[in-house]
């Protein structure tokens, strides 16, 4: 029975049986069991396609089989930040567009390897499969694409896509911006050995649009982004919260083609809007700005307010004002425009300003509580455009007028001119807000002989060009009131008129004053 086995074996027919079946049985359930294991396997030659007559494999066994590289898995202590579930999340995947530069590897293919610079369609021309198209797609997907692509052509091939050089990032910053438009930010290296890409953020985009406006609303900015061939994402990024806590619940870093818009506030916080402006990602405060200032100011018009110092507005300062340092705020343009004028109402002053949507806020600020309660709020930080409207108080009350005239939002010094019977007449530079009467004072009082010390004329210039005269009776012993001791403004002229004696002495004088000079010259002549 042996023997007869050993006869069929040693057939050829016989043996390639034998060796079929055990071809079939033992390698298939290697595979089964460990399936990354390949033999080594060099492509001579290829389908008719391209050309060639027969496809050879030659399969070298002196060379110890390789498996697919997998990645290898390492226990670490540390715990990844999980994404806060209350703040929608973007699509933070980077997706291949025009300008990058990737590395395609065929494994165990090197001919068919290679680095490629993705052009703007974003079609990649491949060996044996020809263009590509991986525009939008992340370097996964392109190498799940490429691998069908591949697949008709080589008995499965593993592809792998490498990004060697990222694109610029093109993006675009609208809404209340200093400089809204479209911009390019590179991208950076880190550190170490290995320094990889660092990608621009949301708040290095604002800083490059040079900050956001006093108007905008910081807890409602926009991050727009398109995934690939899909529809806009779209997140909201609350920078207050990222100011005031340090905590960011989202991706910030930006990919090409994003779109950051910064919405208008409805309302406008004091004390938040300052806070906004000494943030890094606000407007640079040295810029200058262009204001206007109208209303109970002692110089109505535009102004440049700048940072560092100044003199009351300009070198041609004639009003005393004190010189001031610091961010353009509503205190510091009030010192260029002279200060306000006694009959202003400091505690209705509103601010006009214009957005970048075309509309107009509204800001209402009272001085006086940073006079008495020191509320640093009040003085509010400007933006370029601004316009302050001082109103005209309805009521002027004696003991406030007496407190603006002492604070820095008056001018330290007004001039009024003093003429007619008294004893030092001329320009006289007195405290503003001051009296009717103290003015007098300031000029010597009346000219005991000569004056009238009944009633003085008061002659004013209007901030519309007219001049009003009127008739103010006078008395010593009244405190601040519009009838008999009104308080002077900037430029006024008091006229103290001559007593009725005096009046009918010059008139005498005048009369004889002609025969006296006859008289004399008589004498002269004769002696006599």
């Amino acid at each position: 029975m042996e023997n007869t086995r050993l006869k069929f074996i040693s057939q050829p027919f016989g043996g390639v049986v034998l060796l079929t079946a055990i071809n079939f049985a033992f390698p298939l359930i290697s595979l089964a069991q460990n399936p990354t294991k390949q033999s080594t396997t060099q492509i001579n030659n290829y389908t008719q396609k391209q050309g060639v007559s027969t496809a050879t494999q030659t399969v070298n066994t002196k060379t110890p089989r390789q498996t697919v590289p997998t990645a290898r898995q390492t226990d670490t202590k540390y715990t990844q930040r999980q994404p806060d579930p209350g703040v929608r999340q973007i699509n933070t995947n980077y997706t291949l567009g025009g300008g990058d530069r990737v590395r395609v590897s065929v494994f165990e293919v090197p001919e068919y390897s290679g680095e490629y610079q993705v052009p703007p369609g974003g079609g990649l021309n491949l060996p044996l499969v020809g263009n590509v198209s991986v525009l939008g797609l992340t370097t996964e997907q392109a190498a799940d694409l490429i691998t069908q692509k591949y697949s008709r052509y080589l008995k499965r091939p593993i592809i792998t896509i490498n990004l060697l050089s990222p694109r610029p990032i093109n993006i675009f910053v609208a809404g209340e911006v200093t400089r809204a438009g479209a911009y390019t930010l590179s991208l950076q290296g880190g550190g170490g050995n290995d320094p990889g890409v660092q990608f621009p953020t949301v708040l290095s985009a604002l800083t490059t649009a040079q900050g956001i406006t006093q108007s905008a609303d910081e807890t409602k900015v926009q991050l727009r982004r398109k995934i690939g061939r899909g529809p806009e994402q779209v997140t909201v990024v609350n920078l207050k919260e990222i100011r005031q806590t340090g905590r960011i619940r989202q991706d910030l870093t930006l990919r090409d083609g994003d779109t950051i818009f910064v919405p208008t506030a409805t309302t406008i916080d004091l004390a938040d809007a300052r806070n906004l402006a000494s943030s890094s990602y606000a407007a640079d405060p040295t810029k200058p700005r262009t204001v206007a200032l109208i209303g109970e100011v002692l110089r109505p018009g535009s102004y440049l307010v700048s940072e560092g110092t100044a003199e009351g507005g300009n070198a041609n300062n004639t009003t005393g004002a004190p010189s001031i340092t610091g961010q353009p705020t509503l205190m510091r343009a009030l010192q260029l425009a002279g200060g306000i004028t006694p009959q202003a109402d400091v505690r209705n002053i509103s601010i006009r300003r214009s957005t970048r949507t075309g509309s107009e806020q509204s800001i209402k600020v009272d001085l006086w509580r940073l006079l008495n309660s020191g509320d640093i709020t009040q003085d509010v930080i400007l933006q370029d455009g601004d316009t302050i409207v001082f109103p005209t108080a309805t009521e002027v009350s004696r003991a406030e007028a007496t407190q603006l005239a002492t604070t820095t939002l008056a001018p330290s010094r007004i001039q009024v001119n003093v003429v007619g019977e008294v004893k030092a007449p001329g320009v006289k530079e007195i405290q503003p807000n001051t009296p009717l009467n103290q003015a007098l004072l300031a000029a010597g009082g009346f000219n005991d002989a000569r004056a009238s010390r009944t009633t003085v004329d008061l002659v004013r210039l209007n901030p519309d060009g007219s001049v009003t005269k009127r008739e103010v009776k006078v008395d010593i012993k009244q405190g601040i009131n519009e009838q008999t001791n009104p308080i002077l403004r900037n430029n006024d002229i008091v006229i103290v008129n001559r007593s009725g004696i005096a009046k009918v002495g010059d008139t005498v004088g005048a009369f004889f004053n002609p025969f006296g000079t006859v008289l004399g010259i008589f004498r002269s002549l004769f002696g006599f």
